[in-house]
């Protein structure tokens, strides 16, 4: 039988009762989906699960999104292994918050993350529930964000001078990461939106991918943007995720915020991702 246990902090869930190596019935995806948008991160304990089973997963919440900066694992065209070699001295990869993608004109609405090597120590994922920061945050600071539009942009860390740019091509980097002229592109997005599938407002994107405000001046946009990651980050609004093995969590990315973390050098750290764009001719927005 399904399971679903609040983890007790500001968003995620467990669920248990379900193999994720076998076709999903609707009805048991209609459950997990409805738990999904209402806890916004959900974890799935012991579950072993081949790319494949994983790219199914992937399906049953919708089409495949697009990673325009990561190469994929052999034999896969979506299935992207996040790896850490134990003698890896290269920074830890995505250690900082951010909306996967929010660059694109069209965000990934999920993603899921498969556990396959984890280190004793360290290598947390952490969360941000952006429905709550905005429904908890100071009028002043909403009034200043008020149907503004956020310029997201890749290039301070995909293009050739960027974080992931040409600087590592003597990296030690396990991963493999591409970089691109391209990454400099300017994608506008309001600062608060409306969750289409829950019909509940939230804040989208932070400091890193949004590089300026949209008709505002850079000072006052740099001053807004600062202030609203000071609000947005604090610790009441997050929840700190410790993995094991064979685990896939699956979180929603049009209302928490992530960032991987450090802390275990000396150890070997594996895990498989895909991204999740929305399927509109199969799950209709909450009115």
């Amino acid at each position: 039988m399904l399971t679903i246990t609040p983890t007790g902090e500001s968003c995620g869930a467990e669920v248990t009762g379900v193999d994720l190596s076998l076709p999903l019935e609707n009805s048991v995806l209609s459950e997990i989906r409805a738990a999904w948008l209402k806890h916004h991160v959900l974890v799935f304990p012991n579950q072993a699960i081949t790319d494949q089973q994983l790219e199914n997963i992937t399906q049953a919440f919708g089409r495949f999104s697009d990673d325009p900066y990561f190469v994929p694992m052999e034999g896969s065209d979506h299935v992207v292994a996040l790896t850490r070699s134990a003698n890896e001295t290269a920074p830890v990869f995505a250690e900082s918050w951010h909306t996967d993608w929010s660059f694109q004109e069209n965000p990934p609405i999920g993603t899921c993350l498969y556990s396959i090597t984890i280190p004793p120590v360290g290598g947390d994922t952490g969360f941000i529930n952006q429905h709550k920061a905005l429904a908890e945050m100071p009028e002043e600071l909403r009034a200043r964000l008020q149907g503004k539009k956020a310029m997201h942009s890749a290039g301070v860390a995909y293009a050739p001078d960027g974080m992931y740019g040409e600087r590592e091509k003597d990296s030690d980097r396990t991963m493999k990461i591409l970089y691109s002229e391209d990454a400099r592109e300017v994608q506008p997005h309001e600062f608060i939106k409306v969750h289409e599938e829950n019909g509940m407002e939230s804040l989208f994107g932070c400091l890193g991918y949004i590089m300026g405000v949209q008709d505002m001046e850079p000072d006052e946009a740099k001053s807004l943007i600062l202030d609203l990651y000071q609000w947005q980050t604090r610790p009441e609004f997050q929840y700190t995720h410790k993995w094991k093995e064979n685990m896939l969590v699956i979180w929603d990315n049009r209302s928490v915020l992530h960032k991987a973390n450090g802390g275990y050098d000396g150890y070997d750290r594996e895990l498989h991702r895909t991204t999740v764009r929305r399927d509109p001719t199969r799950f209709l927005a909450v009115t």
